[in-house]
């Protein structure tokens, strides 16, 4: 059986001339025009991939990250930098990647059969969120072992334990020690706890990382259990769980907002965190580091939007998803904020330290030291709020994770046909758990703080300049508001045309220079990291970084035109097959294009 088309102004290339003025596509032509013979999976509703979007977007980033930026960015007005990032870089990113996602039904990597030269960026991409699910999965260990501990009589970390040779106050604010005035060098035994019980941490890695904790790899076995079990059955699977993903945590949030509020001292926290600065609002780094906040939190450039959407059908409303996402991202932000100040603002009131500033911790630090030591407080069931507090973060990681593994996931099986849902799932658990490993040692915050900067931070920022080029230079713009109106039957209006064009390309290129001007190597704990430790993460940057001009060499040495220059643009244009999914829709579309 063979495929025509009724215009016999587009005609494949090598393609057969019928004699009644139609195109005939070979066999080859038509196996690539139909893709993946099998159907692809789509969500089992339209909800549900809303759901998982929110899961994905509000995460590890709004309650860790968001807070600590604020504060060292201004407070109040660094919300200004990151609003207009989010609405000049994030919002325009969000839309696009939905867009190619949903077009194409491709994923991160098959993605770039609209520009194949440029796969390696995808690959790059991927090889980067492999590198992130290491590290999501040890803070959902540590997460579930503070939920097991949750449920002990008297909270662990409330109270300080005579074996450690530190200067300690009790977090609870009673027994020994509770009136221990306040001073840099004490420290409470919520951080104690964390440092010496849970991480039995190093104070560095001079001397090796140590064996892995196995009170942790336990944790991490069942982390890896439970996402494996949600993706055994693929997107059909995962969007059911997107009902407690994407709903619980808000749920969790409010209850905490009102807790925080209502705590002495919290609207001092909160009136803090409000107060801007506005002599920092003209420095580069805030507005540095508001656009990796956006990256962040709404997970923009990291992949996992283009595999979603992958998953929707072919004329799913993503305008509207992708508007309602991004606005509650920012909304859960602020929220956060709130509850993180407020919380705050009580601890600093109780231990009667004027400064917030001094009690207050970023990274993991906040969610497993301050936040502990708050709850700790609490004179009414303290194991409730603790149960409550690392549930909603667990699920908040798991939402994370789940995105950044169904993304690998759809890379192997768009690549290799015949592997299953479940042998992927099993091949990424038990990777996983491996890898994770190396960050439940005594040095394993060390590790993730060095592969975080070498194989995330850094290189992705890099791989997102080339997929916005790609995409908005080399695709074109042109090319994908056309590809919108015959999805959507709507053409993008000139606010997405502008910032496609100019405004996000122009943005996302000054920070990568001023990124790259103002490098800066990691740290590990105020010391340098030893000359192998940077060789090592030099080596996870390169790995990602260097498939895209390997893979640009390969496609254009492919190309059968006689002149360089003739093969570049070759290797540029899109492949046979691109377009949708479906055989018969993309004959369409091939028409559609060759009328334009």
């Amino acid at each position: 059986m063979s495929i025509s088309y009724d215009n016999p102004t587009f005609v494949p290339d090598n393609s057969l001339p019928a004699t009644n003025g139609t195109t005939i596509l070979t066999v080859e032509q038509q196996n690539n025009v139909k893709g993946h013979k099998k159907d692809r999976d789509t969500w089992g509703k339209e909800i549900e991939f809303l759901l998982s979007c929110i899961a994905m977007a509000v995460g590890l980033g709004n309650v860790w990250r968001f807070p600590f930026i604020a504060l060292r960015n201004g407070g109040g007005a660094f919300v200004i930098p990151y609003i207009i990032i989010l609405v000049l870089v994030g919002k325009p990113g969000y839309f696009l990647e939905m867009i190619m996602g949903q077009f194409s039904s491709r994923g991160t990597v098959k993605v770039y059969d609209s520009v194949p030269a440029m796969r390696g960026v995808g690959i790059g991409q991927t090889l980067c969120i492999a590198v992130v699910a290491t590290y999501y999965s040890s803070i959902m260990a540590i997460t579930l072992k503070y939920i097991f501990d949750s449920f002990s009589p008297v909270l662990p970390w409330s109270e300080c334990n005579p074996n450690w040779t530190v200067p300690c106050y009790p977090s609870s604010g009673m027994g020994k020690g509770a009136n221990h005035t306040w001073t840099n060098g004490t420290k409470s035994s919520a951080e104690l706890y964390f440092l010496k019980e849970v991480l039995h941490a190093k104070d560095n890695i001079d001397d090796g990382i140590g064996w892995p904790n196995l009170n942790l790899v336990v944790c991490l076995i069942i982390s890896w259990a439970i996402i494996f079990g949600i993706l055994i059955k693929g997107i059909k699977s995962s969007g059911k769980a997107s009902y407690i993903t994407g709903i619980a945590p808000f749920i969790f949030l409010i209850i905490f907002f009102i807790r925080a509020v209502t705590l002495p001292g919290a609207l001092n926290g909160i009136a803090y965190f409000f107060t801007p600065k506005w002599e920092e609002i003209l420095k580069p780094s805030v507005w540095f580091d508001a656009c990796t906040q956006v990256f962040f939190t709404l997970n923009v450039f990291f992949v996992n939007v283009i595999m979603y959407a992958s998953y929707n059908k072919f004329d799913h409303n993503i305008y509207r998803d992708s508007n309602i996402v991004t606005t509650l991202d920012t909304f859960t932000s602020l929220l956060v904020g709130c509850i993180t100040f407020g919380i705050v603002g009580h601890l600093a009131h109780e231990l009667g330290v004027e400064d917030v500033s001094q009690v207050f911790r970023g990274g993991p630090g906040l969610v497993f030291v301050t936040y502990p030591e708050t709850i700790s407080k609490f004179k009414f069931v303290p194991q409730l709020f603790s149960v409550m507090f690392f549930v909603m973060l667990y699920i908040l990681a798991l939402g994370s994770n789940l995105a950044t593994t169904s993304s690998i996931v759809t890379v192997i099986r768009d690549q290799f046909k015949t592997v299953k849902n479940w042998q992927a799932a099993l091949g990424i658990a038990i990777y996983g758990i491996v890898f994770g490993s190396f960050y439940t040692t005594p040095g394993g915050q060390s590790v993730l703080n060095l592969v975080d900067h070498y194989g995330a931070n850094f290189v992705i920022f890099i791989l997102a300049c080339f997929e916005i080029y790609t995409f908005c230079y080399m695709y074109g713009v042109k090319r994908i508001c056309d590809d919108v109106m015959y999805m959507l039957d709507f053409r993008p209006s000139i606010f997405w045309r502008v910032c496609w064009k100019f405004v996000t390309p122009a943005i996302m290129t000054g920070i990568a220079i001023y990124s790259l001007i103002f490098y800066e190597a990691p740290t590990d704990n105020g010391r340098e990291y030893p000359p192998t430790a940077h060789f090592i993460g030099w080596c996870i940057t390169t790995l990602a970084i260097i498939w895209l001009p390997t893979f640009f060499i390969m496609r254009v040495m492919k190309q059968t035109e006689n002149t360089l220059l003739d093969k570049i643009k070759a290797a540029l244009k899109p492949t046979t097959n691109w377009g949708p999914l479906n055989a018969e829709n993309n004959a369409k579309y091939k028409d559609y294009m060759a009328s334009k």
